[in-house]
């Protein structure tokens, strides 16, 4: 296969798995905050049973004597499925990072791939008296994966032909772990095309009538293909080196529409750079605003919850297309995609966390009652804000009116804690969540000792995965 064969999406992606540039400063510290907080999301997603009976083995004789462990638990699993049993628990509760541009996603998903790849990989080295694979590694592979998914999103829209982003997560997860694994740049092409052979998972999970709990483990299934398809590879597996060019049968024509894939810019390590945290709430990032704005009036209007007319809602576009739903809502995957219920709940109750998209909070009749009240718009400056890529706002405002004609301030958030420009704020409040995670889920002195590695940046990042992982197991 010679490279002039090559699609250029394919022979670009693979050029960069294998490179060697070196990621900026701020993408190195970025990354070791997005390692932190991603673990933690994994960890808090164990309180709840829906996730953790996914987890594990695929039958119960099933687990591996030296292979990647789940934090958490005392798992044992080859890769595959280690892959998709971390990539599931940190993402079930909907809390980890988020990038936004013509598609949407979460790239520290691939984190799932990466970690299990990397235990498996550390642990055989070790018993091979080898050197094992240290947790910088794993930063570097996680700024790369980043960068993967998020350049692939920013021009390039999938959910406009119904299609989900978690494809972005195990064309990225594939590239890098192959790369991560020793492949060659011929065997990552090999590993990539068959990720874009594997086709789209639709979008049906996400939107009404069918919104459900696949959402939580989609990504997880779709990093732990990206881990299979790489050990394909390097068993000398062949590619396809026009699998999204080819006429009728290639990617493009297939599934979408004839559109060939744009690389508005090189890859390096921008998407890191800018990554999006989710820190104060459990909610669909295109919401975060719109709950800070809530969270605001909350002393305004609780008091005052049946003096209510109507609730002023401006979004930005994507808002409008994904979480702007009325109606009844079936689960808790349904209440945590519903633009409306993620106001609702802080207009009431002064919080938003996990558990109140479960039954027994919005079987409070009050939640559907506001919900029903509110008058959703889009407002084109939000929307303008949101694709320019020197701002990547994330806007939405919330007024309330009352029924004597008085109303309370507009607020309005333009980007909420999360985003790069008040990164400052956020990372005092990541590292909070962090240890809520690890506090919640292991007993004081293992929680201790977990907390005390994440300390100190240089030490974790030069501490062999398998160390890490083995202090990580539910004791």
């Amino acid at each position: 296969m010679t490279p002039q064969s090559v699609d250029e999406v394919i022979s670009a992606i693979a050029d960069f798995a294998v490179g060697d540039a070196e990621p900026s400063e701020l993408a190195w510290q970025t990354a070791y905050y997005c390692f932190m907080d991603t673990l933690g999301c994994g960890l808090q997603a164990l309180r709840y049973p829906a996730c953790t009976r996914l987890l594990g083995p695929v039958v119960p004789a099933g687990l591996v004597r030296g292979g990647a462990r789940v934090p958490g638990t005392g798992y044992e699993l080859d890769p595959v499925t280690a892959a998709f049993n971390i990539g599931s628990m940190n993402r079930w509760l909907d809390f980890n990072d988020a990038w936004l541009a013509a598609e949407w996603g979460h790239p520290s998903d691939n984190l799932g791939g990466i970690l299990a790849a990397a235990d498996y990989l550390s642990r055989a080295a070790e018993l091979e008296a080898r050197k094992p694979v240290t947790v910088r590694q794993v930063l570097r592979s996680m700024i790369r994966a980043h960068e993967i998914q998020g350049v692939l999103a920013l021009q390039n829209s999938f959910n406009s032909v119904g299609l989900d982003h978690v494809l972005l997560v195990r064309v990225a997860t594939t590239a890098v772990v192959t790369a991560q694994m020793g492949g060659t740049r011929e065997q990552v092409i090999n590993a990539v095309s068959n990720a874009w052979v594997d086709g789209g998972t639709l979008r049906t999970y996400r939107h009404a009538p069918n919104t459900g709990s696949r959402k939580s483990w989609a990504a997880g299934d779709a990093t732990a293909r990206g881990v299979w398809q790489a050990l394909l590879a390097l068993r000398s597996e062949m590619g396809y080196p026009t699998a999204l060019s080819a006429p009728t049968w290639g990617f493009y024509d297939a599934l979408n529409r004839g559109r060939a894939f744009s690389l508005p810019q090189p890859f390096g390590c921008y998407v890191m750079e800018n990554v999006l945290f989710k820190v104060s709430y459990p909610a669909e990032f295109h919401a975060q605003t719109a709950v800070e704005a809530a969270m605001q009036l909350h002393p305004q209007v609780a008091a005052r919850l049946e003096a209510i007319d109507h609730v002023a809602v401006e979004t930005q576009q994507a808002g409008m297309r994904i979480i702007n739903k009325t109606g009844p809502l079936a689960n808790p995957a349904d209440r945590d995609h519903c633009l409306q219920y993620m106001i609702a709940v802080p207009l009431i109750f002064g919080r938003l966390s996990a558990a109140d998209y479960e039954r027994e909070v919005a079987a409070d009749p009050r939640i559907d009652a506001l919900r029903e009240r509110m008058r959703v718009r889009e407002n084109a400056g939000f929307t303008r804000d949101y694709y320019d890529p020197s701002r990547r706002y994330i806007g939405n405002a919330v007024q309330v009116f009352f029924g004597d004609g008085t109303c309370t301030e507009r607020v309005a958030v333009d980007y909420p804690i999360g985003h790069r420009l008040r990164r400052a704020e956020a990372l005092p409040l990541l590292q909070q969540k962090f240890a809520a995670g690890v506090r919640g889920h292991f007993g004081n002195e293992q929680a201790g000792r977990i907390i005390a590695l994440f300390t100190d940046r240089q030490r974790l990042e030069a501490l062999p995965v398998s160390e890490l992982m083995a202090a990580l197991v539910l004791a």
